[in-house]
């Protein structure tokens, strides 16, 4: 944002001469003191309603319907009950953790996997309308089946936070809560400060804080890679080339962490996922949508790079995602620091968490194609420069030699899944967004 040099005008015209009248010195020190403090205020309630104010206020969430979901309602005697009966330890070894973006598509998988194993499980999600929201409600009725209670919040309200810890004494956090998609940010970019790095921030603050302090797991980004050209993308490699605010919004988040470790011994871990698809998944996906569209016979875009340039992803199943996210969650060192303060080193990884074998996104086309018994309407097209990069290839090396980390689930066993479960869910009353 750029804002006139105020300090480049002059407070009086100039052609009059009056320094030596006492009053003109009060007059001129009254303005000058007026505009210093007029500007300011300017400033900062600009950079409010940008920054700060809530997507509820645009005129697309004017929807009555949709603005409830930004109420939520949390406390009591009851809504504690049922976060200390979620959050129950029911195997030995069992860890208690809050997982945040629950209501999400790698959210609702990691959830119900803690849970199946007899961890504790609290889930946070403040259910925005990013994409269909009933999509993350059929996602809550999932989980609540399987015992877990999602928590109806926004990782930016501390007061929620604080006595979430209060009334339960999580090992570990699992922080999956994130505005996400690429091509997004250039519609929203206030919304990616907001979750991904405020949200980051006042969720870190919180723990800081916590007595004992959590381990936590968060989910970065593939995207951080940018415009590197080596592949296949190791840890190892720069991130300072972000192609995207998101990528950009990712990035800052593994610097912040960084910084929460460094000065307050919070152990963190940072999860690189690689394009995650299956059931569940988000309508935003290109998976997705193509799906949606190939069986709506409308034509879909195949994006080539320059020269005809081949567009690539190291497209990674869910479930091979979710053993990254437990083993990363089994294998993370308490943090170090009690009452906001530093006793010792504390750990501080980063992991990708790719299947390593790119496959071209015309050959995710012809899958689905096989898969629907359809014929897609392709309809190529230049790579756009929109935040969107020409292909990604994880080098998953540290994570196999760490984590166990071994991807199994190959593309075309990957979306027959997907389409199963996308055919059942959308022909059960479901209807897919037009």
């Amino acid at each position: 944002m750029q804002m006139s040099h105020i300090d480049d005008i002059p407070s009086t015209p100039g052609k009059f001469k009056m320094e030596k009248s006492p009053y003109f010195h009060r007059l001129r020190w009254h303005t000058s003191l007026a505009k210093l403090t007029f500007w300011p205020i300017v400033f900062l309630g600009v950079l409010f309603i940008v920054f700060f104010r809530s997507p509820s206020s645009s005129p697309l969430h004017s929807d009555p319907s949709r603005r409830s979901l930004r109420t939520y309602n949390w406390g009591g005697s009851a809504w504690e009950k049922r976060v200390r009966s979620s959050a129950r330890v029911r195997s030995r070894n069992g860890i208690s953790v809050l997982v945040t973006g629950a209501a999400g598509f790698v959210g609702t998988h990691v959830s119900a996997a803690l849970k199946r194993r007899g961890d504790g499980v609290i889930g946070l999600d403040n259910f925005n309308d990013y994409y269909d929201p009933s999509l993350k409600r059929s996602r809550q009725a999932l989980l609540e089946r399987t015992g877990v209670f999602i928590v109806e919040g926004d990782i930016n309200d501390s007061a929620l936070l604080r006595k979430l810890f209060e009334v339960v004494p999580f090992t570990h956090v699992m922080h999956l809560a994130a505005q996400a998609g690429v091509r997004y940010a250039m519609e929203n970019p206030s919304s990616y400060v907001h979750s991904n790095i405020a949200g980051l921030v006042n969720l870190l603050e919180v723990c800081k804080s916590a007595n004992p302090q959590p381990a936590i797991v968060w989910a970065s980004s593939s995207s951080v890679y940018g415009l590197n050209t080596k592949v296949p993308f190791s840890e190892k490699d720069r991130t300072d080339q972000p192609a995207s605010l998101y990528a950009a919004t990712k990035k800052a988040g593994e610097e912040i962490a960084h910084t929460y470790n460094h000065i307050y011994g919070l152990s963190l871990t940072g999860l690189r996922f690689f394009t995650v698809y299956g059931p569940w998944g988000r309508p935003d996906m290109a998976y997705f949508f193509f799906t949606k569209d190939i069986l709506n016979g409308k034509s879909i875009p195949i994006f080539e790079a320059a020269n005809h340039g081949t567009v690539a992803r190291d497209f990674t199943y869910i479930d091979d995602i979710v053993k990254g996210c437990l083993a990363a969650l089994d294998t993370a060192e308490k943090s170090t620091g009690s009452g906001g303060k530093k006793k010792r080193p504390a750990q501080l990884r980063v992991f990708n968490l790719g299947n390593t074998s790119p496959m071209p996104v015309s050959d995710l086309v012809s899958i689905l194609e096989r898969l629907l018994k359809v014929k897609a309407n392709r309809n190529i097209m230049r790579l756009p420069r929109n935040g969107d990069v020409q292909f990604t290839h994880a080098n998953i090396s540290y994570a196999q030699r760490e984590l166990g980390y071994k991807p199994t689930t190959d593309l075309q066993t990957g979306l027959k899944k997907f389409v199963r479960w996308y055919l059942s869910y959308y022909s059960n009353g479901k209807k897919a967004a037009e």
